[in-house]
């Protein structure tokens, strides 16, 4: 990791002399540095032997075993089984303070691995009543990684750190097997952030659309809200010949696919980014006859909150009126319940964090949206919140040919790790000493 790390000492010592009243907290932010430094083989060491053992959502049994045993031997208070198999650490500084927490995840997807890497992962799992592959696919291990060496570093500097800091390790962000609850809801469902409760929570994840050494960022709305849809049109069966004789709800949903894909745009601003998509169409078994009814199935993602709401409206008004224009008649369902609300940058904070991040990263760029959702949402919508993407691609690989997250061939370069690292250990002490 010799290239990365040469990157982010020349960073460091590009940084300009702190005035005498700041010398404390440069001094703080050196000994992180130098924390971060001594910790980068057993972060590297976790990520590979989590890699090699993934397990998928509220199956975490090994993973946060794991977890608790390093944030016990730091000294952390501890909490276990938090919406099932997710932990919670404590540290408390040796100065008062406020409280801040980071985020990791910890889960790992039904996905059989391609890499070839030597740690690649060849466990095997039931997901759906069916035995697949399981992989790391989307950098959860490398999150898990970097988190516990962000607890290393900061316990190491806990004789002068002013406040407190929670570490979430949270299970199921990639949603629960069906019939279970899990991820970040269950988590503050259960309290898991109430005692103590923070004031900020940060997070980040790993992405290969930027290089190693790059932190990419977005205040206001960074990913989207995921609301899934399912839209049941009602006809009147009949034989193909005579479609007259019956209500047609092929026909019916037809029209409502291509009404619903002239929402955004049309109906709704296009400076706000909106996506409804259709997935999945069932109905009829033959070719000569004309079924009772069709099915929809789809979701609707938006990067605005009100936009959210206007747009489940408008995709009840489009898909009544549009099937009632043929004689048939739609039920419109909106899952609210298990969808993703946007996950929100807390404008301020993100203003107020960002020189951090351009402290630590050699490279610094404000992110275009993703339409994409996540589940630390979910924080965000009860503690001012900011999430930050990490560049793992290696340098010698475009971009293009980058696999992507979810991909059986995604890679990870471990030269991002320190980087990582550091984010999260800066963001902390940078939010608990109130630097600007």
């Amino acid at each position: 990791m010799r290239t990365v790390s040469a990157l982010l000492a020349l960073t460091w010592l590009a940084a300009p002399t702190p005035s005498s009243g700041a010398e404390d907290d440069a001094a703080l932010s050196r000994a992180v540095d130098t924390q971060a430094t001594a910790v980068e083989a057993r972060v590297l060491a976790l990520r590979r032997d989590l890699h090699r053992n993934p397990e998928l959502s509220n199956r975490e049994f090994r993973t946060s075993q794991l977890v608790a045993q390093e944030l016990e031997q730091l000294g952390l208070e501890v909490r276990t089984g938090v919406a099932h198999t997710g932990v919670v650490g404590v540290l408390r500084g040796s100065l008062p303070g406020p409280v801040v927490a980071l985020r990791a995840d910890m889960d790992a997807l039904p996905v059989t691995e391609e890499t070839g890497l030597p740690f690649a992962s060849t466990a095997r799992a039931e997901w759906l009543g069916r035995e697949v592959g399981v992989m790391h696919a989307c950098g959860h291990d490398a999150h898990t990684a970097m988190l516990l060496g962000a607890a290393h570093v900061l316990a190491g500097v806990r004789d002068r750190l002013p406040g407190t800091v929670v570490f979430v390790f949270q299970p199921a962000e990639e949603r629960p097997p069906p019939g279970e609850d899990g991820g970040a809801q269950l988590l503050l469902r259960e309290g898991g952030l109430d005692s103590p409760r923070p004031d900020a929570i940060f997070a980040l994840h790993a992405v290969p659309q930027y290089p190693v050494g790059t932190l990419a960022w977005r205040a206001g709305g960074a990913m989207a809200s995921s609301d899934r849809m399912r839209i049941v049109v009602h006809g009147q069966q009949t034989h193909a010949a005579k479609p007259w004789e019956g209500i047609d709800p092929i026909a019916a949903a037809s029209r409502i696919v291509l009404g619903l894909q002239a929402i955004p745009g049309r109906q709704t601003d296009a400076r706000e980014p909106a996506v409804i998509s259709i997935g999945a169409i069932h109905g009829g078994v033959r070719n000569n006859i004309i079924p009772d009814q069709v099915e929809l199935l789809g979701t609707i993602r938006s990067l605005d909150p009100e936009q959210r709401l206007e747009l489940h409206e408008r995709v009840r008004r489009t898909a009544t009126a549009l099937a009632e224009s043929s004689g048939a008649r739609a039920e419109v369902e909106i899952d609210v319940a298990r969808g993703y609300p946007v996950t929100w940058n807390d404008p301020e904070l993100a203003r107020r964090m960002l020189p951090t991040l351009e402290r630590v990263a050699p490279i610094v760029v404000e992110a275009p949206p993703r339409t994409g959702a996540e589940d630390f949402a979910f924080y965000a919508e009860q503690i001012p919140g900011f999430y930050v993407w990490l560049g793992v691609r290696s340098p010698d690989v475009g971009s293009a040919d980058a696999a992507p997250n979810h991909s059986p061939r995604f890679l990870i370069d471990e030269d991002a790790l320190p980087l990582g690292v550091r984010t999260l250990s800066h963001l902390a002490v940078d939010y608990l000493s109130g630097a600007p």
